[in-house]
């Protein structure tokens, strides 16, 4: 019998529907029951291409011993943490402040006012390395709330207590400054890895939003060792195991530090950080490299997780059914030698293993090899090459596929926005510009829909119950004012504008802190605030670029203050953890050298358009439009007429202004960065 999920549109939760667990959606009326019964919430919450979550489902949720054991002592709640970030974020702090560690699947038991009172994540159907079994906790939570609920209370109460106490401290006044920046650049410096590339040891995350600072502190100062640590970086990870050597796309991470082996999971806000990234690179370092793995990944993107309306998916599964029908990890992407004989015969077979690092003992399980570019195989003939990535990729695709997660992630659309529209700008390519538009098509009319406020999700074009958080706001605005710099359309900033309001009015509190939540969301154990870069920027950095660069484009002061003092976090973070504040540091880079406002009088899509949009100063905007109506679109084509009746462009900053130019060499010059 299915349960309550089979209503919700979470592809997560749908995972869940069948399970003979009694599983309720988070609501007031899963713990309402739970008053009723007088017995604890269990809170399980995933994301749908989470491995351990799937194992912890297969051998404990589908189980009926333990299933009925839960319904008879728990409400238990389901929660995908793609939808309801919120949520997540209370509770994955509560659960690294009482073990020192996170992760999901997260378990977490609270008491029917959601106070949370013992934690974990994954645990074992059988007791193993010393973790109880789940059925275990389940009857030691259970004795704990029937002979010691005194005891459970005030654990609770202490929990909470102690995370309302951690008010967050936002590094007071001012903004970053050169001082802030250079100890960040030193940071990173000290822990970035010279042999393999990329920071810190293994695991190895791809540091897309670091690697966009050490861009625009380059084109902003000309430090050439940051160049080099971000160009050294991006080709030791396209060249490894964690890009798909023959789809385009990156994985999550590597499980070591040489990004040979990944974990196949691939997620849309990886690859469109990462799509963005290498775009970025080749118009600093004009890379052949950089161009291939951004238009390939742009278009794996395109390929692989574009919806029927026009959004994009948000993850690929690592996991896939192999030769016998067995689910796991990895198995659509790697590859054996006598597989390589099967579909190319033994001569191109021998060429491939050498050219892709495929070898008798395997780099994963069982023999296999993840494909990567070792670079040991000499001077390559490309027609070759090309072939034979051809023909395995046909090969491939014939394989089980890797389940797809449907659901359209407000924020992870408009990073995919920004990337799309640029490097479709950047490459001539106007079908991704086109794509990019027709996913803010999408953003506007389901997300915005009739309600004007962001929705979190929508699957099949059916808006979700969630809320949009700041991330949506801010990485949504980002990608408008992307694709209105690309297409010329100034609605497109109208409606940042109107996002970016909705951030001033409902995310900021004193100060210039941001919130995670809008002031009228639903109320939790605690108000979510993180200004932490991880695996996407933070709603708090994403939010103050998107306002940074809006003030730039209309003169806001409103906005412009609101960006200074969001950005009062990274002063305080960046000198301390550059790793995590990246997005942060190239939004203050942007605020050090502006950011320039770039008017172009002349035809969108002509030549100084192009030559503004390929401008390497951290953050600039650019406007271009012709005709009396373009200061209607954008304020700043206001009084910007054509020199000599030619295309004319402007370049001003901290408000002066250079002398305008019809010349694109001289225009290029203007915005090299320094």
């Amino acid at each position: 019998m299915a349960n309550r999920l089979a209503q919700t549109t979470s592809p997560y939760l749908l995972q869940h529907a069948d399970n003979p667990v009694d599983w309720w959606p988070w609501s007031p009326e899963a713990f309402e029951e739970a008053r009723k019964r007088d017995v604890p919430v269990l809170l399980s919450v995933g994301y749908a291409s989470c491995h351990w979550c799937h194992v912890m489902a297969h051998e404990s949720f589908e189980d009926e011993t333990v299933a009925a054991y839960l319904n008879a002592h728990f409400v238990p709640v389901k929660v995908d943490r793609e939808e309801r970030p919120d949520v997540d974020a209370v509770y994955m702090e509560a659960v690294q402040a009482a073990t020192g560690h996170g992760g999901w699947p997260m378990t977490v038991f609270l008491t029917p006012d959601a106070e949370p009172f013992y934690f974990g994540t994954y645990f074992p159907p059988e007791p193993r390395h010393g973790s109880p079994s789940f059925q275990q906790v389940l009857e030691g939570v259970t004795a704990a709330w029937t002979d010691r609920r005194d005891e459970v209370a005030e654990v609770a109460g202490r929990i909470v207590a102690d995370l309302a106490g951690r008010s967050l401290v936002h590094g007071g006044d001012g903004v970053p400054g050169e001082s802030e920046v250079a100890q960040a650049l030193l940071g990173l410096t000290r822990e970035y890895d010279e042999q393999h590339g990329g920071f810190g040891g293994a695991p190895k995350f791809p540091p897309a939003m670091a690697v966009e600072f050490l861009l625009r502190h380059y084109a902003r100062t000309g430090a050439e060792g940051a160049l080099q640590m971000a160009a050294d970086t991006c080709t030791a990870m396209a060249r490894g195991g964690i890009y798909d050597q023959l789809g385009g796309g990156f994985a999550r991470y590597s499980v070591d530090r040489e990004w040979i082996v990944p974990h196949f999971e691939k997620m849309l806000y990886d690859n469109a950080l990462l799509c963005r990234v290498y775009a970025h690179l080749w118009r600093t370092t004009g890379s052949d490299e950089a161009r291939r793995i951004a238009l390939e990944t742009a278009d794996f993107m395109v390929r692989e997780l574009r919806t029927a309306e026009g959004g994009f998916a948000s993850a690929l599964d690592a996991d896939s059914e192999d030769a016998d029908g067995k689910h796991v990890e990895g198995a659509y992407y790697v590859w054996t030698p006598a597989q390589l004989r099967e579909v190319l015969g033994e001569d191109d077979a021998a060429f491939a293993a050498a050219y892709f690092g495929v070898s008798e003992d395997g780099t994963f399980e069982e023999g296999a090899s993840v494909l990567r570019l070792p670079g040991d195989a000499g001077p390559v003939d490309a027609a070759r090459v090309a072939g034979v990535r051809a023909r395995l990729l046909a090969a491939r695709d014939e394989r089980p596929h890797p389940g797809r997660d449907d659901k359209v992630v407000a924020a992870w659309n408009g990073l995919a926005i920004a990337a799309l529209a640029e490097t479709g700008a950047y490459f001539d390519r106007p079908d991704l510009v086109e794509r990019a538009t027709e996913a803010a098509d999408l953003l506007v009319r389901v997300h915005l829909g009739e309600v004007a406020r962001l929705t979190r999700t929508s699957k099949d074009g059916r808006a979700g119950d969630n809320a949009g958080v700041l991330e949506d706001y801010g990485d949504v605005a980002e990608g408008f004012l992307a694709l209105a710099a690309v297409t010329g359309e100034g609605a497109w900033l109208e409606f940042a504008g109107f996002l970016l309001d909705i951030v001033l009015e409902q995310f900021t509190g004193e100060g210039g802190q941001l919130y995670d939540t809008a002031h009228d969301a639903e109320q939790l154990i605690r108000r979510p605030q993180d200004p932490t870069d991880s695996a996407t920027p933070s709603g708090w950095t994403a939010a103050a670029g998107a306002l940074l660069s809006y003030a730039a484009y209309t003169g806001s002061e409103a906005h412009r203050t609101a960006a200074e003092g969001a950005l009062g976090v990274v002063k305080a973070l960046g000198p301390r953890v550059p790793r995590f504040v990246g997005w942060g540091l190239a939004v203050a880079e942007a605020l050090l050298d502006g950011p320039r406002e770039v008017a172009i009088a002349g035809p969108v899509g002509g030549e100084l358009h192009r030559t503004a949009l390929l401008g390497r100063a951290p953050g600039a905007v650019v406007a271009a439009g012709e005709g009396p109506g373009a200061g209607a679109e954008f304020p700043l084509l206001v009084d910007r007429p054509l020199m000599g009746g030619e295309p004319t462009a402007y370049v001003c900053r901290h408000f002066v202004c250079d002398a305008p130019t019809n010349d694109a060499g001289e225009l290029a010059a203007k915005l090299g960065g320094r």
